[in-house]
């Protein structure tokens, strides 16, 4: 008679805990891609283990090993939970790492400062849902939020309405902006400047930017315009780098829905959505003026000219930049993708544009 194997007990627990890690990533994994975000160390675009060269500059999104917060659904439990004005301030006061402010439903009317370091395993969490209003007070003057020198910060799920600036970064790093509505501002409605590196943007709306000075009124902007530089990184290029720009929707903006500056390199503009349809003060959706930026799976729609362009403001920037299968609906009278010069960009065959009066781009389509 033939002797049955039963496995040992220790193998038995084994097979059940590998299966229960294998279930928990692949779920995870899901939970990204309908977000339309690449796994944090899996293939992204420019990723890491193989970069792209384009005209000797490297596409890499960011060094390999650099630590960010995690993009995640919902808000931890909190350590502090605010109702007022001025708890919110007092809370956002240097916190300590690991700290969860959550935001009640309401009104919290002010300008707001976050600042304070913590690690990327006890991040600081500023969140709260779409109730909890953060209001400026009037779109002449003020940021709404601002992040000054804070580090591994993630924050989001609120609405953010109604000042000069929705939310500006100063000396930010390795920090997440998820899931927050911006709106009614009266020049960008999100903004990372002064050395602002290793952020990421995520699944965040914006709408209406602008209201005071059209040429100001850029959804997101990263960097600092060249003319800027003595008053915000002496004098040098404002290396805000390798930053994420991934899965946002923007419309209502007066100037460009992304504009992407000079001295700024490495970036990655991803799977993001636009509609140009109030362009005032701009003639197309993006404008990269860094280098080294990857620009892969947006759509854009209605511009009065071009869908995306590159600039060289100053030698040496405004190369180097890649754009991959993006859409753009164009709706206007000039190019889907215009270089301006070519350099070092690439508009790969994988793009497309439509209702673009001059075509898919100035320069003949790269197969990659």
């Amino acid at each position: 008679m033939a002797r049955t194997w039963l496995a040992p007990r220790w193998m038995i627990l084994l097979g059940l805990v590998t299966v229960a890690v294998v279930s928990a990533a692949v779920a995870a994994a899901i939970a990204l891609s309908q977000q339309g975000i690449p796994p944090t160390g899996g293939t992204s675009p420019g990723a890491e283990s193989t970069p792209a060269k384009t005209g000797g500059a490297s596409t890499s999104a960011r060094p390999t090993g650099t630590a960010r917060p995690p993009v995640t659904a919902g808000c931890p439990r909190a350590t502090v939970t605010v109702t007022t004005g001025s708890e919110l301030k007092a809370a956002l006061a240097n916190p300590e790492p690991g700290a969860v402010i959550r935001l009640a439903d309401g009104l919290y009317t002010g300008n707001f400062v976050a600042t304070g370091k913590a690690t990327a395993g006890r991040p600081i969490t500023l969140c709260g849902g779409a109730g909890a209003v953060l209001d400026g007070g009037g779109t002449e003057d003020g940021y709404v939020l601002h992040l000054n020198r804070a580090s591994y910060w993630i924050v989001k799920g609120f609405t953010v309405r109604n000042g000069q600036k929705g939310i500006m970064a100063d000396e930010t790093t390795n920090s997440l902006l998820q899931g927050i509505s911006v709106s009614g501002t009266g020049d960008e409605a999100i903004h990372l400047r002064r050395f602002s590196s290793d952020n990421e943007v995520v699944g965040n709306t914006i709408r209406g930017a602008g209201s005071r000075k059209p040429k100001f009124g850029e959804g997101i902007y990263v960097g600092t315009a060249e003319s800027n530089w003595c008053d915000i990184s002496n004098c040098e290029p404002d290396r805000s780098d390798r930053n994420r720009i991934i899965g946002n929707t923007i419309s209502g903006t007066t100037a460009e829905c992304i504009d992407i500056k000079e001295g700024t390199s490495d970036g990655v503009l991803f799977n993001n959505t636009f509609d140009g349809s109030s362009l005032a003060d701009a003639d197309s959706w993006v404008d990269v003026k860094g280098r080294g930026w990857t620009i892969e799976g947006n759509t854009g729609r209605n511009s009065p000219r071009d869908g995306f362009q590159t600039h060289e403001i100053i030698d040496g920037w405004g190369t180097g930049n890649v754009f991959r299968n993006n859409l753009a609906e164009v709706n206007g009278p000039g190019l889907g993708y215009s270089l301006k010069p070519v350099r070092g960009n690439v508009v790969e065959c994988s793009n497309r544009a439509t209702q673009a009066g001059q075509g898919l781009s100035n320069e003949p389509c790269s197969s990659g």
